[in-house]
C-alpha cells in the first residue's frame, strides 16, 4: 500500500481525493518539483525548495509550507523508502469555473514518493516539428503542471521510433528535452543552452555548469549535430544522447557524461 501526504496528513493514497474543482486538474494552475532520494538523502533538496518559491511568486500562490523536509521525510518512512523519486506538487487549489483565480486561495499539497527509477540507456533523439518552447513565457522559467508542450514533442518521439525530443525555441535554437537539460561538449568545451533561450533552470544543470565550467550559449541544430558529445540532466539522471533526427553525436560513447555519474551519489 502507497502512503502520500494531501493536505496536512498522511493516508493511503487509494484513499487520497482532490477535489474535482481544483485548479490543478481543471486548468494546469499549479507548481510540481522531483527530487531524487539516495539512502535516504534527498539530493539538491534546497535548490528544489528555492525554485518552488520562485515559482509561487511568479504565479501569485502563497509559499508552500516550511516543513516540507519534514513532509518529504514523513512519506519515505511511511513507504519504508532509502532510493525513492520523490514528488512534490503544489496548486492553487478549488476555484470556480473559468480562469479568474481565487482569492484568497487555498492551496493543494500533495507529495508522493516511489521507487527510483534505472538509469537510463542512450537516448535515440528527434527534433520536435510539433511545438516549441515559449522562452518568452516566464512559465518557461517555473515547474508549472502544465506539460502539453512536453507530452506533444515526446509523442511525435515516439510515432518516429526514438526516445526522447528536443524543443527548439521561437528563434529555432534548441532550448531543452523534454525533461531534461540538454548539454553538448564540442573541442572539450561543455555548453548548454541559456536560459534565456527557453532552458529551465534545472537543479543537476547547475551543478553540472558548476562542475565542468560549461558555458550557456544559443545553440543551433547544427552545433548539436556536428558535436563531439551529447547527454541530457534531470533531477533524477543523466542519459547519454547517441544519435538526432538519425544523425549519430560523436562515437556514442559519452566520456563526460560517465565522469559526471558521482554527481548522482
Amino acid at each position: 500500500m502507497t502512503i502520500v501526504w494531501l493536505n496536512g496528513a498522511l493516508c493511503a493514497s487509494a484513499e487520497a481525493r482532490i477535489d474535482p474543482s481544483d485548479r490543478g486538474f481543471t486548468l494546469g494552475d499549479g507548481l510540481f518539483e522531483t527530487m531524487a532520494v539516495r539512502g535516504g538523502i534527498v539530493s539538491r533538496l534546497e535548490s528544489h525548495l528555492r525554485r518552488l518559491r520562485r515559482g509561487c511568486d511568479v504565479l501569485g500562490l502563497p509559499p508552500a509550507p516550511d516543513t516540507l523536509s519534514d513532509v518529504i521525510g514523513a512519506v519515505l518512512a511511511a513507504n519504508q523508502l532509502q532510493d525513492a523519486a520523490v514528488r512534490i506538487t503544489y496548486t492553487r487549489g478549488l476555484g470556480a469555473r473559468g480562469l479568474a483565480a481565487p482569492h484568497p486561495c487555498q492551496p493543494t499539497l500533495l507529495v508522493t514518493a516511489g521507487p527510483l527509477p534505472a538509469p537510463r540507456p542512450p537516448a535515440k533523439c528527434i527534433v520536435a516539428t510539433v511545438t516549441r518552447r515559449n522562452e518568452h513565457s516566464p512559465l518557461s522559467r517555473i515547474k508549472s503542471t502544465n506539460y502539453l508542450d512536453a507530452i506533444l514533442a515526446r509523442e511525435e518521439a515516439r510515432r518516429r521510433n526514438a526516445d526522447e525530443a528536443l524543443l527548439l525555441n521561437t528563434a529555432g535554437r534548441l532550448a531543452e528535452a523534454t525533461a531534461a537539460n540538454l548539454f553538448i561538449v564540442s573541442g572539450g568545451q561543455v555548453i548548454t543552452a541559456p536560459l534565456g533561450d527557453g532552458a529551465l533552470e534545472g537543479t543537476m544543470r547547475s551543478e553540472i555548469i558548476a562542475q565542468t565550467g560549461a558555458a550557456e550559449c544559443s545553440l543551433p541544430v547544427e552545433d548539436l549535430l556536428s558535436a563531439d558529445e551529447a547527454f541530457l540532466s534531470n533531477s533524477l539522471g543523466l542519459q547519454a544522447v547517441v544519435s538526432v533526427d538519425g544523425t549519430q553525436i560523436g562515437d556514442g560513447a559519452g566520456p563526460v557524461c560517465r565522469a559526471l555519474m558521482p554527481l548522482l551519489r
